[in-house]
Parts: structure tokens; sequence; C-alpha cells
């Protein structure tokens, strides 16, 4: 799996003579991936995107962006994690399918890359609603791929557009049900215990629409002590209010009761005996257990000056954790999370080709924190109570100038202030209460000019990113902030070219990122496990990003990308006094790739093959331990059966095709050498889907 101070062999974890040869093809095969053009079967000017806070069309977007459409989503995927649906998107590195405790880590440009669970750094919607909270965690876990229609990920910083975390965006889409009414049941099962149910109906109610899904899944998994289940249900309504007005609502419940946390292993141990446990995860019975609500609602309404639209949502969880050591090992988070926007984009009376988009986002999140002793899976003494309220106000503008020429600038600036407040309710050991305060202006400008078919584009963007409430926890171990933590601040520049012919879609991108106080995780002896942060003085990123994709008239299709980054400590030193000046930042490698081949059938046949390559990395900070290359690929198929209004799809799947070795997760900076939680082997699943259609056509 890795080298530690050249004593552990390479051979651990590494590619196969089989995958050896893959990784070779691909290489020099990703050249350029452009998802945006060929999935979704259009022109660039024709595919609109709104992640940009205003519609706006592929080919305008000064920005890199790629799109992810619901026959990607959602045929014959196993929908562990959104990581199989947006493995093929350039810059995006994501880690850790299979530990549903510690939550899917994603690294956009090396935003997130940090995260020891959930995502940060990173911007997260379902239908117009957050899912990051205001202090800028995010989690994937209520993410319904069964009934996800399109996902656009915007990469590269966008405060301007979103302020706090905003080093990516992804932004889900449900589907709507805008269709003939339908019904649909499926299930699915696999090895590693996998097993998968579910319902989905939609469709119209007179000028309204709905769609509502529900699925449970339960998986034994690869490891010991690494069982979890959910349940999902999602819906979404839609509701014409008049010629010019709409409502949307949606609703999500997830509940969790458990998913058990194996834990991470050092290199020998994880050689050895890749489906063992950390034996103290075993011990302390390490898992979590979640029940969130979230309801929310959209209204927009179409005037003469241009569109007003309006947001509202409320966010119930309840979260419990236990860690593997005894003192505070035992997590009670209560949350409500709620917020309220506006938004107005103004198109008349300006003057011909000017437009301008105001807003006010308003965010508050409200934990109540307790820790209890772990004693050994059982609850114990009280340690820890504090409530902690994060409240996050923006207010942006957005200019835009397209003139009737073939270039386009757009300009961009925020005002973002975020609170933290704690008030501590564990007085024995002292009162930790106290209020912290950040403030943050940021500004973006962007333009592209068109040359036939083919878009230069150029950005500059900053983006802010505070600490999470978790994050700021004091490693002294009482309670209060760290109060030596700042927010990370990051300016990028970025130049690329994007553009269609003859079928063929593609984007390459190149961007410079210069960053200050970059937080860097780190972990400590007394609490394993458990992570806390620090600042990098100054850190810098290089990059280039390129993605390709075609479709020819014979069914066949072929999307390709590749990433180089190049992720440096300018000056950091530790609290120990450490020096990691121009060290590679920990947890991206420098390459990584992917190649897509598919295939579509008149007789509806529909297959697919993915390699997923990724190169070597760094598994800490002083760049000791060094993560081998490996390449992992996948294959599915299904084919879709027509019987009148009765549509029936069967399909199958094998995941890591080669039965390559290699790490599912890389915990950056572990404590003990215990950086390493390993991938399962080759394993299949298989499934049937059934829809009936009420309607003329099938859904």
């Amino acid at each position: 799996m890795g080298r530690m101070n050249a004593t552990i062999p390479a051979s651990l974890f590494r590619i196969t003579g089989r995958n050896s040869a893959v990784a070779l093809l691909i290489g020099p095969a990703l050249l350029v991936t452009g998802h945006a053009g060929a999935e979704d079967g259009g022109r660039l000017d024709e595919i609109v995107v709104t992640a940009t806070r205003s519609e706006a069309s592929v080919r305008d977007v000064a920005r890199s962006i790629s799109l992810i459409d619901r026959e990607r989503i959602q045929n014959a995927t196993q929908q562990l994690g959104i990581d199989e649906v947006l493995a093929g998107v350039p810059g995006l590195y994501m880690q850790n399918r299979y530990n549903f405790s510690q939550d899917l880590s994603i690294s956009m440009r090396g935003f997130g890359a940090r995260s020891s669970f959930g995502i940060r750094g990173i911007r997260v919607f379902v239908d117009g609603i957050p899912e990051t909270l205001p202090d800028g965690q995010a989690q994937v876990d209520s993410i319904d791929l069964g009934s996800a229609e399109r996902i656009e990920v915007l990469r590269g910083p966008a405060s301007t557009l979103y302020g706090n975390a905003s080093g990516g965006v992804i932004a889900i889409e449900t589907e709507s049900g805008q269709r003939p009414p339908f019904a649909e049941a499926g299930i699915a099962t696999g090895e590693l215990g996998f097993r998968r149910y579910g319902v989905k109906a939609g469709g119209m109610l007179g000028t309204a629409d709905y769609l509502v899904n529900v699925s449970r899944q339960e998986i034994d998994g690869y490891r010991d002590h690494s069982y979890a289940e959910g349940t999902l249900v999602n819906a979404r309504v839609a509701v014409p209010l008049g010629a010019n007005d709409r409502l949307t609502f949606a609703f999500n419940h997830t509940d969790q009761p458990l998913a058990q946390d194996p834990g991470a292993l050092d290199a020998a141990t994880a050689a050895a005996n890749p489906r063992a446990a950390h034996a103290p995860n075993v011990l302390f019975d390490a898992g979590e257990g979640l029940s969130q609500q979230r309801l929310g609602a959209v209204y927009q309404r179409q005037l003469a000056s241009g569109e007003l639209l309006l947001r509202n949502y409320y966010v119930w969880r309840d979260f419990e954790n236990r860690l593997p050591f005894v003192a505070g090992g035992a997590v009670h988070l209560d949350r409500f999370f709620w917020g309220a926007g506006l938004q107005y984009t103004l198109t008349a009376p300006l003057p011909d080709g000017f437009g301008l988009t105001i807003g006010l986002d308003h965010d508050r999140q409200d934990d109540d924190r307790r820790r209890f002793d772990n004693e050994q899976g059982a609850q114990g003494a009280l340690v820890f109570d504090q409530a902690e309220r994060v409240a996050a106000t923006g207010v942006y503008a957005i200019a835009r100038y397209e003139p009737d020429a073939p270039w386009q600038l757009s300009a961009g600036l925020r005002y973002d202030r975020v609170t933290f407040d704690i008030g501590d309710r564990f007085l024995v050991d002292g009162n930790d209460s106290g209020r912290i305060e950040f403030d943050q202006v940021s500004p973006s400008v962007g333009a592209s000019l068109e040359l036939g078919n083919h878009v230069l584009f150029a950005s500059l963007a900053s983006s802010f990113e505070t600490p999470t409430t978790t994050e700021l926890a004091n490693p002294s171990g009482a309670g209060g902030f760290n109060p030596a933590l700042e927010p990370q601040r990051a300016d990028n520049f970025e130049l690329g070219v994007k553009g269609e012919r003859g079928g063929l879609y593609y984007e390459l991108a190149a961007f410079y990122i210069e960053l200050t106080d970059e937080l860097v995780p780190f972990e400590l002896p007394g609490f394993p496990g458990r992570t806390f942060f620090a600042n990098a003085g100054e850190s810098q990123r290089k990059g280039l990003e390129s993605a390709l994709s075609w479709r020819g008239p014979s069914g066949l299709g072929v999307e390709a990308s590749w990433t180089w980054s190049d992720f440096t400590f300018e000056r950091f030193t530790d609290a120990s006094g450490t020096a990691f000046d121009g060290k590679r930042l920990p947890g991206v490698p420098r390459h990584f790739g992917f190649l897509g081949l598919s295939w579509e059938s008149p007789a509806g046949i529909h297959a697919r093959l993915e390699a997923r390559y990724s190169g070597e990395f760094h598994a800490d900070n002083a760049n000791a331990v060094e993560v081998d290359s490996y390449t992992v690929t996948s294959f599915r198929a299904s084919r879709e059966l027509d019987y009148g209004p009765w549509r029936v799809r069967p399909y199958v799947g094998v995941n890591n095709v080669f039965d390559e070795r290699y790490p599912s997760h890389v915990r950056a900076n572990a404590f003990a050498g215990r950086y390493f939680e390993p991938a399962p082997g080759r394993n299949a699943y298989a499934g049937l889907d059934i829809a009936y259609s009420f309607g003329s056509r099938s859904p």
C-alpha cells in the first residue's frame, strides 16, 4: 500500500501486471472530458446550467463545469456513493466509498483533501437547498442517487457565488414529474452482503408534478466491523401558481441507525490481513447512527424586468458517534439547520447585453453537542456539554455583459460574515464559552471569447473557508475554541478552452491557486481516530485538467479525463516546530485519470466499462509515507425491454474487475502509521427494475 521511510515494500498495494497495462494505455490517451456535450446530447450553447446562480449555457460560462445526466447516474449503478457517477470529472478526487461511518471523501483542486470525515471546502446543493452547513461541513449520506436527474460540478473557488467553503460546487437536481404518471420498483443484491430495494412514483396531477422515491440499503462490508444500513425517502413537488409563478417543495428523510467503523490500519497489517478491523474500533464499537429530515421550498417568479427567486429550508439531524477511546469517545449531536435566501436577476431596463443578479443569503446552525466516556461501547459519564451556534450572512452582486459580439464579460462581489458562538454547559473544568467572528470580501472576474466552435475563457476568483465547529475543537481536550486557528483563504486564476466538433466535446483548463493559512489535519496520541487542525502559512497549487467525450452514430461512446496537479506547502511550520516547506499536500495524487467506454444498441442493451487511475501520493505532511499508484476497473450492463406500458430492465455489474489491491481511503497524518483502509477485491452485483406507465409512454 505504501512506503514508510523506505522500510515498507512498495509491493503492498501496487498495480498488478494486468492493470499496469491498462494504466499505460490510459495515460497517453487521456488528453482532454466534456461530459457536458455528449451526455446531454446537445450543443454547448443549448445546455443550460444553474450552479452559477443564474441560467447560462455551458458555452457562456467562463469557468470549468461538468454535467452528469440521469442515464449515467441511475442505469445499472450500485448507488453506494456519488463517486460512482462523478469519477470522470477532472480535478475531482474521491475516496472512501466503503466506510459509511466516515462518509465519502471528496477533493476538488485540493479543497476538501484535509477532511477526515464528511466533505469540507466544497458546496453541495440538492434542488437548490444546501447540504453544506454555515460552518462549511457537508455530508452526502442523504443524497438519493435513485431519483437524481442530473449533477452539475463547478470546479474551482466560488465564494463570490456561495460564500464560505466554496472551493467548488456540486449541485444535484431531483427528477421532475413532468411526464405521464408511472410507478417503478427495483431490487438489487450482490457480494459483500449488498442488498437494496425501493419504489418510485411520479407524474402530473393537473398542472402540478411530483416525484417520490423510497429506498432501503444494507451492506455487510468487506472488512470486519463494517456493516451499514439505511433508508431514504426523497420527494419533490412543483406547483405552478400562475402563468409566471412556480413553487417547488423538496423533502428528504434519512434514517441510518447503524454504520460501523472498522478504522484504519498500518501498512503491514493492511497487507497481511486487509479484512481486519482495528482492534480498538471493535472493542469500543466504533460507528455512528443518524436520523435527518430536510424540508425546503423554492419560489420562482418571472417579471417583466427579470426573475425573482426565494428559498427557505429547515434541516433536523440527530447524530450519535462512538470513537475508539474512553475519554469523550461517545458523541451525541442534536442539530437544527435552517436558512433563507433572496435573489433577483435584472435584465430590464438595463442596456442590451447587460445583466445583473443581486442576492442575500442567511443560514443558521444550532448544535447541541455532548460527549460521554465510551466504556467499551456503552455510554459512560458526561464529560463535555456545549451549545454551538453558527450564523452566516452574505450579500452578493454578479454583473454580466453579453454584447452582440464573440466575447463576454462577468464580474462579481460578495461580502460574508460568519459568527461562531459557544455556550459551555459543562462547568466542572471551567467556563469555555466564547464567540469568534470572521468576515470576508470575495471578488471574481471572468471573460470568454468564441472562436467558431471553440471558446477561450479566463477567470480570477477568490474563496475563503472557516474552520468547522468540529475543526475548531481545542487540542488541549478542553471545551471552547482552538484559539490559534484562522480561516483559509485562496486566490484562483484559471485559463481554459472548450468546444465541440463532429460529436466531439472537450475541455482543457489550467489553474494556479495561492492559499494562506491552509487548514491541515493532525492526530494526537491521547485521542486516536479524532482529528485536530492547524494552519499552514502559505500554500501553492498548480494544475491542468483535461476532459473529452464522443458519441458515434453506432452507439459507441468514449469519455476520458486526466488531471495533473502540483500542490505544495510554501511556508508551514507545525506546533511542534517541524517545518514542511516545499512538501506536497497529502491525500491528492499528482496524476489521476479516467477512461469510460460505453455502447448502446437498438435492442436496448447498455454496456459500460470504466477504468479509474490514481497516481502516487503522500499520506503525511512530511511526505515520508507514499501510497502507490493503482488502477480500478468496473463494468456494468443492462437490457431494457418494453412490453406496452411495462418496462423491465435487468442489469449486472462488477467492481474492481481485475481484483486490484488498493486503499479505499488514506487518512492523512494519522497517528501510529494507521493511514490505510483497504478496499474490497473483485465483487459483483445484479438487479432488476420494473416500471409501469399510466400514460402513453414509459418513464
